[in-house]
């Protein structure tokens, strides 16, 4: 039996497709990623905003073409799109022959099974349940890992349907993601991404004292190189995460912390929990603890009820903040969540020139400080010669994998993807930077 498996949407989602493929493979199972041959294709799915549904049923109906060609058995769909529209998938997409919900992960084995009889199995399973064994297949580079240490969300941010499809906030114990992380350490994995919804509200479910800065402390005594985190929430870092973040040099000083706006009207219709005053003065905190600190967030342009003046606030506040990096995101809207109903829509054209505006402005800010970089030697992981490029590619400490920019750089012997090196950065290109190594 030959199960392929295909991910889309984010890191979180890739776990879940890791420990599926685990199961699979201690089922017996022949594991791929090429779904041409295979009896069983498993897609696990995004249905967060509108390109990522797209996205989904371009996939789905690529593989129907796959089964209708001949060269693909079954199709299996997971993920937040059937949690999201099962009954529209099993009217309108023939393509599918099962489905799983976000709790069912790890029914993926008995509903291969259900297939494979014939039968088209659709299991959706409690949204609140979280598997704390951290059994996967690994598929990111050999240096590199997530580590997912919390499910779903309690925000309840009014623009978002995360709530609704991957259920309550929940922690994974301490000695589970532990082992896991030790296990990771153990395999070769240099740089661990520590990943969740909202990793700084970790532990506080538990209610047992465990707490985000309290695993950083015991993840860093493992011989990981780099470690990185992956989201925190603006209200509740706290003085012991900072010191703890300042104070650990394996703690990568990048910081991605969604604010979503500044204005504070905007924010308070997004249900957010923070002002822009508060923004600011963690900002100023975080940057006193940590003056190289890099800072990442995520902006949704065009949010119900957003004027032209509210809008000028953002681009003012991000000129005075000098974030250097940023995700900007035009509003989608979502059936299901508060902001869907909500009266004063922007109209989408203009929502589209704010993000344009926005991510013009943000360019500007990167190549800015991308020339104070230049002439200076920064530490940078190897992830392979490129032959489009004709030279290495790699990342700095400031650079997360697939969202943020590149290394290009040139060097008289063999670097192995994986491997740390020196490298002067000597100039720009398309945002990237490029430089040379530098030799002992």
């Amino acid at each position: 039996m030959k199960v392929a498996f295909i991910s889309l949407g984010c890191s979180k989602n890739l776990v879940n497709t890791e420990q599926m493929m685990a199961l699979c493979r201690d089922a017996g199972y022949t594991v791929t990623g090429e779904p041409d041959g295979a009896d069983v294709a498993v897609l696990n799915t995004c249905g967060f905003i509108d390109a990522a549904k797209s996205e989904a049923i371009d996939n789905i109906l690529a593989l129907g073409q796959f089964k209708a060609e001949g060269r693909l058995g079954k199709l299996l769909v997971t993920g937040c799109l059937t949690q999201r529209y099962r009954d529209d998938i099993r009217q309108e997409l023939p393509e599918v022959d099962g489905m799983l919900g976000t709790g069912s992960y790890t029914d993926v084995v008995a509903a291969i099974e259900d297939l494979t009889r014939g039968e088209r199995p659709e299991v959706f399973g409690d949204i609140h349940h979280t598997d704390d064994d951290g059994l996967r297949i690994v598929t990111t580079p050999p240096y590199t890992a997530f580590l997912k240490i919390a499910e779903g969300c309690s925000n309840g941010c009014a623009f978002c349907i995360i709530p609704k499809l991957r259920g309550r906030y929940r922690s994974r114990t301490m000695e589970h993601v532990l082992e896991e992380a030790k296990a990771l350490a153990e395999s070769g994995v240099q740089e661990l991404i520590v990943i969740a919804q909202d990793i700084t509200r970790y532990g506080m479910d538990l209610k047992d004292g465990t707490s985000l800065a309290g695993l950083l402390k015991e993840l860093c005594k493992l011989p990981f190189h780099w470690i990185r985190l992956h989201y925190l929430y603006p209200e509740v870092i706290t003085d012991e995460l900072i010191d703890t973040i300042a104070h650990e040099p394996k703690i990568l000083h990048y910081l991605d912390i969604p604010i979503q706006h500044c204005n504070d009207e905007v924010l308070a219709a997004m249900r957010r929990r923070s002002t822009k005053a508060e923004i600011q003065a963690l900002f100023a905190k975080l940057r006193s603890a940590m003056p190289d600190v890099v800072l990442r967030t995520s902006l949704i342009c065009g949010f119900p009820g957003e004027t032209e003046e509210q809008f000028e606030e953002l681009c003012a506040f991000l000129e005075e903040e000098r974030l250097q990096r940023a995700g900007v995101f035009q509003f989608s809207r979502e059936e299901g969540t508060l902001a869907d109903k909500m009266e004063n829509q922007v109209p989408a054209e203009v929502a589209e020139q704010r993000v344009d505006r926005v991510r013009a402005l943000q360019a500007d800010i990167m190549d800015r400080w991308n020339e104070e970089r230049l002439g200076g030697v920064e530490e940078v992981l190897c992830e392979g010669f490129d032959p489009e490029e004709g030279c290495y590619v790699g990342r700095t400490w400031a650079d997360s994998p697939e969202i943020d920019g590149r290394v290009l750089f040139t060097a008289a012997g063999r670097i192995p993807a994986g491997t740390f090196v020196q490298v002067r950065m000597t100039g720009i290109s398309d945002g990237d930077l490029t430089g040379e190594i530098e030799e002992d």
